[in-house]
């Protein structure tokens, strides 16, 4: 270090004995000092303001040969070299010199050094660190490395970028970046280069895409930057820049998030063609510029596939283009191709294992030559590479998934084996796709089964309803809805919910409604009616087989009958929301009903309500998926219901269109029934009713009542056949019944006899003896009548039989029986 006369102070003696590490120093052609490292401060004492820019000889104790200038040191030279630390010290080090030419510095080539005591041997690994760093440097580096000079031409490379290259350091000197590399990064690398020499600041591109000489066809991906080199006065002379080949890392970074996206975009749906569509996005155009997926038409028909042999029909599901348009379609979407068993599709299904084809391979050539089409789409677009992989789930083949490749390279290994692992993804979805729209159609097949295809013709009522299915997602639910004809022209109106979805729900739904029918029959109040179903459902959970899943069977249901005559409505509901009524006057209401308990919860009671209900007013019977409140809030959903159920329509049919547009989504997520019912009352034109004294003698009187009643309305032809009907009614009621007793006649397209008494004992019919002289009233009422019964009221009962005004059959009847 240089002391106070300006001379240098040398090491002390102990150090300069003790020092064993290494320097590096450089020279330029002239052998001026370009750089002078942190440890050859340390080893030598001098700073580096001090000498860089000196000639090397200043620093000399003795002369040392110029191989800076020497043409046959071959860009190496190795030997002692003698420093002078002042005061008579001398250091004496083994110099190992490396040549590196730059064009732009002003001296020429300069030179490396690297300095090491030498005390140790010339080869000692230890001590030729500086030697060795240079020579594992461009030797044997794994890292890529170029030095170019300020004009960005090759001065030197290493070994690792001659292979990435393919091109040796004789073959690379002097040339610039672009000039041995293309594609889409390579001049933008260029360019920053640039600006580092100039700016003077380290740069990193990242990821570089391009082409090399050692693979011009092949994209690939390196992880580059570079660094500016300077000379003693700072100014860059220079770059440096390293390149690492990554694209087999990029390459299974891009497989993995291929994959990642194709698990959360592939199946997003349980509908087979939404499938077939998300799977052909993810092929196109990552792996190919067209893609399609086509699925063997009898696996969309729930059959299982037969032998692949002949030509082979093939639905075309889902096909996407990186060309606008999708030039290169042969079928269209939703049309059916047959492919001959020799095409590559085929075979690939057959074989149930991918094809890898060029367009001049034999299997290809021979397809494309039935046909000419097909062939005319891959000349047009130039197709050069067919891959065929075959879409299997749980064995069984479901189709085939065809790539097609026009601009990128030929389909490799790796590209088949990440469409298989796509393609078999899918295949999974696709197949429980194609698994639940086959249930969804049985349970929807089911459902529609069970529920009334037509409304019946009522007297009392004029009907509409609206049966809308879950989307696909939420599967078939248990939802359903009933007209039930009931005696003295009363009518029941029914919506019922089971819980859940599938075909469990339908059939559970068939069940009930079959009950409800059957409950019906026997004229039992709403109250009843829904005990009876609860105990019903109660039982079915008791019996399930799997009693861990019985507490899912349960059901919700709103039970109404009207009467025409009484102009009177009984309801009562289990869990369901509130039926609405639109009076005459426009006035829309819920009606004020005790919410029971869901059907299947077991031992608590059942209300019905009996409220006027006028003529001309609508009924509003639905299922809480009309509510949609999975959007909404319920009161919300309930006036939006009251405003569409008073909204004009020229039909109840339009009214229930209405209904759903205002309160249900496109696609709603659970069932939704709705039911509407038009009141109509009968007149008492009618009607006749007659108080029954408890004495036989008054029979005869009520033959005759009945008699001139019919004459009255215009059915004198029917009065035998009626009269006898009344007066063995009359008869049974005086006799086995108790007072008060009413006979009623209701006249409307049929005849209808009704007698009530106050016992609750309902008759039998029986099959008299020969010598018994009676016990035949009940067998003659139901063999002159079309249908006769007995309903029971909160006091009492009813027997009741109709008959048709047209009488010739019943006479006949009558008049064989008399025979007998």
């Amino acid at each position: 270090m240089p002391d106070g006369s300006g001379g240098m102070n040398p090491y002390d003696a102990s150090h300069a004995t003790t020092a064993h590490d290494g320097a590096l120093i450089a020279v330029d052609g002239r052998g001026r000092l370009t750089v002078w490292s942190p440890s050859a401060e340390s080893v030598l004492g001098y700073a580096s303001g001090d000498v860089l820019g000196r000639h090397l000889s200043d620093l000399l104790a003795t002369p040392a040969p110029a191989f800076w200038q020497d043409p046959s040191a071959a860009a190496r030279w190795a030997g002692p070299l003698e420093f002078d630390l002042g005061r008579g010290a001398v250091r004496s080090l083994f110099a190992h010199a490396y040549e590196a030419t730059v064009a732009a510095a002003p001296g020429g080539p300069f030179w490396f050094i690297s300095l090491t005591p030498p005390t140790a041997a010339p080869h000692d690994e230890h001590d030729e660190t500086d030697q060795a760093i240079l020579r594992w440097l461009f030797d044997r580096s794994p890292v890529a490395l170029t030095v170019y000079d300020a004009d960005l031409r090759c001065v030197r490379q290493n070994a690792a970028m001659a292979r990435v290259t393919g091109m040796s350091q004789e073959e690379r000197r002097g040339l610039r970046p672009s000039q041995i590399l293309s594609g889409p990064d390579a001049a933008e690398w260029e360019t920053k280069l640039h600006e580092a020499v100039e700016s003077g600041r380290a740069v990193s591109h990242g990821q570089v895409h391009c082409r090399v000489p050692a693979n011009p066809h092949r994209e690939r991906v390196f992880a580059a930057s570079a660094g500016p080199m300077f000379d003693s006065a700072g100014r860059a002379i220079g770059i440096c820049s390293t390149v690492t080949d990554i694209t087999e890392q990029q390459r299974a970074r891009q497989r993995l998030m291929l994959l990642n996206e194709a698990s959360t975009s592939v199946g997003s749906t349980l509908d087979v063609l939404t499938t077939a569509q998300e799977l052909v996005d993810v092929l196109c155009p990552r792996l190919a510029e067209w893609a399609h997926v086509d699925l063997l038409e009898s696996m969309l028909h729930g059959e299982e596939p037969g032998p692949f042999t002949g030509r082979v029909a093939l639905y075309r599901a889902a096909h996407k283009s990186l060309r606008a348009g999708a030039p290169e379609t042969v079928s269209r979407l939703g049309e059916v191709d047959f492919y001959p068993a020799h095409s590559p599709p085929v075979r690939s299904m057959a074989a149930n294992r991918s094809l890898v084809h060029a367009t001049t391979d034999g299997p290809v050539r021979a397809w494309l030559a039935e046909d000419p089409v097909r062939a005319e789409r891959f000349r047009e677009h130039q197709v050069h590479s067919v891959m065929a992989v075959p879409i299997a789930a749980r064995g069984a083949i479901l189709g085939v998934a065809v790539l097609l490749r026009s601009a990128h390279g030929a389909f490799t290994d790796e590209d088949r084996l990440l469409t298989e692992e796509l393609v078999s993804r899918a295949a999974v979805c696709l197949d429980n796709a194609r698994r639940y729209t086959r249930e969804r159609a049985t349970a929807l097949t089911l459902q529609h089964s069970l529920l009334p295809q037509t409304l019946p013709q009522q007297t009392a009522v004029e009907t509409a309803s609206r049966y809308l299915p879950a989307d696909s997602q939420s599967g078939v639910g248990g939802d359903w809805f009933d007209v039930i004809a009931l005696s003295g022209k009363r009518v029941a109106l029914v919506v019922g919910d089971v819980v859940g979805h599938g075909i469990n729900a339908a059939a559970t739904m068939g069940r009930l409604r079959t009950a409800v029918r059957t409950l019906a029959d026997v004229d039992l109040p709403p109250d009843e009616l829904l005990t009876h179903l609860d105990d019903m459902l109660t039982r079915l959970r008791d019996e399930n087989e799997r009693p861990d899943q019985g507490g899912d069977l349960g059901a919700t249901c709103t039970y109404a009958v009207y009467d025409p005559i009484a102009q009177t409505c009984s309801v009562a509901r289990a869990g369901h929301p509130p039926p609405a009524v639109v009076l005459p006057d426009g006035t829309a209401t819920l009606l004020d009903v005790p919410s029971g308990p869901p059907l299947g919860i077991g031992g608590l009671p059942f209300e019905s309500t009996e409220l006027p209900l006028p003529e001309g007013a609508l009924l509003a019977l639905y299922s809480d998926g009309i509510l949609n409140t999975h959007d909404r809030d319920i009161d919300d959903a309930l006036e939006t219901l009251r405003d569409s159920l008073t909204a004009p329509a020229d039909s109840l049919d339009d009214l229930c269109e209405n209904v759903l547009r205002h309160l249900l989504p496109p696609h709603p997520t659970d069932d939704a029934a709705l039911l509407l019912a038009r009141t109509h009352a009968l007149g008492a034109d009618h009607v006749a009713v007659l108080d029954v004294p408890a004495q036989d003698s008054f029979v005869a009187h009520a033959r005759s009542w009945t008699a001139n009643r019919l004459e009255d309305w215009g059915l004198g032809e029917s009065g035998f056949v009626t009269e006898l009907v009344v007066s063995e009614l009359v008869t049974n009621a005086i006799r086995y019944g108790r007072p008060p007793i009413q006979l009623r006649l209701i006249r409307d397209g049929t005849l209808i006899c009704e007698v009530s008494d106050a016992s609750s004992t309902a008759p039998h019919m029986r099959r008299a003896r020969l010598s018994d002289e009676g016990g035949r009233g009940l067998l003659l009422v139901a063999q002159l009548t079309q249908n006769w019964g007995t309903r029971h009221a909160r006091q009492g009962k009813t027997i009741w039989c109709e008959q048709h005004t047209a009488t010739a059959a019943g006479l006949d009847l009558f008049a064989s029986m008399a025979a007998v």
